[in-house]
């Protein structure tokens, strides 16, 4: 039986981890709504490693989390979110963005394992990203927006 899954992003543990953040609370809610509703909550290896840019990686709450490292069948569905998002750059507000390929690599995680459901991110500018993907092919995903209560 597949269970149902939510890959959490960087940007959710940066707000998660910080009381003092403006989404904290809206952060720790959806926390505790995903496990009291029996979701699998993720995190990318590539999460992992732009949290440990600022962060240290004994801060993340890894024993309630699975840790979803990128695959070969993530990269080349990345190789395909990342040629579509290049193809329309003119449609994103800032083509200079340089995360734009961590953005294709989580969406192709999230995309690639059918067992989650959903993205979970606060990150507005990727969600973006995501509307450009979709233009060329549906995601097996929602994207749910931090900044909305659960």
């Amino acid at each position: 039986m597949t269970h149902k899954g939510v890959l959490l992003d960087t940007s959710f543990f940066i707000r998660f981890l910080n009381d003092k953040d403006p989404l904290f609370e809206k952060a720790d809610n959806y926390f505790k709504k995903f496990l009291e509703q029996e979701y699998e909550l993720y995190i990318s290896t590539i999460s992992i490693a732009e949290f440990c840019v600022k962060g240290n990686i004994s801060h993340l709450p890894l024993k309630n989390i699975r840790v979803l490292p990128f695959n070969i069948e993530h990269a080349e569905r990345a190789g395909c979110f990342a040629k579509t998002v290049f193809d329309n750059k003119n449609e994103l507000e800032s083509t200079e963005r340089k995360i734009i390929p961590n953005d294709t690599k989580l969406f192709a995680q999230a995309d690639t394992e059918i067992q989650i459901y959903y993205y979970l991110s606060s990150d507005l500018r990727s969600k973006n990203v995501l509307d450009v993907i979709e233009k060329d092919t549906k995601a097996n995903f929602k994207f749910v927006d931090l900044n909305v209560s659960f």
